[in-house]
């Protein structure tokens, strides 16, 4: 019996391998494909892009040039150079307004993140799925009305002679207080409407990372002998720290540009009591038309916002749980 032995060359496969095609004309396909895949992402991302360059990039970019010029829409812009910047540190409305902002920053880092971490550990508690949902739902439900019209209800809440809370005030035997008028309780009015519109927001990420806590960890904990205290501050907060950290950053950039709440309870009153850095850019721009002006002080805010965040993201490293 003969065995008959075939041998096959190399030159007989095609170069790119056994059973791998090749040539100019596989070349041509795939870059075809890859072109076509190409102009789909883009067509995809346009609209983004798009909307990047006319509604934040191109803004930013006229506002800085306008902070550099005396424009009072009427008349061409006027070169000034730094005087507008300049102008900023003789204006004591805006020193008040800034030290206005800031309060409404530092109370809504405290209070919203402090009322929303207590909320997420009751409704993350072994409670019934029904009293869960309702619980979320009527914590975040706050958060999904138009912030004019929440402010419009606590208004007439916070009115001094037909308000709700002056009449259960009154009721307890104390006096009614002028919410809305005075000096020192007007801020208070709108700390407190921006903290309940604002708290169901960040008690749904608070929710979610705790839902992410490994329950084995804190058995294994509380079976070590540590109490509630421990497991919390020990465990849950450095696990939830990078929730934290996003719901921090973006009260701090929010509550610098609050606007709406104080037009409609204050209106930035009595005097500038209760204004803000955004409604006294807005005065400044489409009161008074000077538009130069205004775009020093909403460029100043910008580049505040993004200090702040910049030494957030630095301070990171330092206590958020990346693990």
């Amino acid at each position: 019996m003969t065995t008959t032995t075939h041998k096959h060359s190399s030159a007989a496969l095609p170069p790119g391998g056994a059973g791998r095609p090749t040539g100019p004309g596989l070349t041509d396909r795939l870059s075809t494909v890859q072109r076509k895949d190409a102009l789909t992402g883009y067509a995809f991302t346009a609209p983004t892009i798009i909307g990047f360059l006319v509604f934040v990039l191109g803004p930013l970019l006229a506002a800085f040039y306008l902070s550099l010029t005396k424009y009072n829409i009427l008349t061409a812009p006027k070169f000034v150079g730094l005087d507008n910047y300049i102008r900023m540190f003789r204006d004591e409305r805006l020193a008040t307004t800034y030290g206005n902002t800031v309060l409404y920053v530092a109370a809504a880092v405290v209070l919203i993140n402090g009322f929303a971490l207590v909320f997420a550990v009751l409704i993350n508690q072994r409670l019934p799925r029904a009293l869960t949902y309702i619980f979320r739902s009527a914590y975040f439900f706050p958060y999904l009305v138009a912030l004019v019209y929440v402010s419009i209800i606590w208004q007439a809440l916070f009115q001094k002679d037909t308000g709700i809370l002056n009449y259960y005030q009154a009721g307890m035997g104390g006096e009614k207080i002028d919410w809305l008028n005075s000096p020192e309780f007007s801020k208070v009015s709108v700390i407190i409407v921006d903290t309940w519109r604002n708290v169901g927001f960040s008690m749904l990420i608070f929710v979610a990372a705790l839902q992410e806590v490994p329950k084995d960890m804190v058995e294994a904990a509380r079976m070590d002998g540590a109490n509630e205290w421990q497991v919390f501050r020990r465990i849950i907060i450095p696990m939830i720290s990078q929730a934290t950290f996003f719901n921090i950053t973006i009260t701090i950039i929010g509550a610098f540009q609050i606007y709406e709440s104080i037009i409609v309870l204050t209106r930035g009153g009595p005097g500038d009591a209760s204004r803000s850095v955004v409604m006294y850019i807005a005065e400044v721009a489409f009161n008074k038309f000077d538009m130069g002006y205004a775009s020093a002080i909403a460029v100043t805010l910008f580049l505040i916002i993004m200090l702040v965040t910049m030494v957030q993201f630095r301070l990171r490293k330092s206590w958020v749980n990346n693990e």
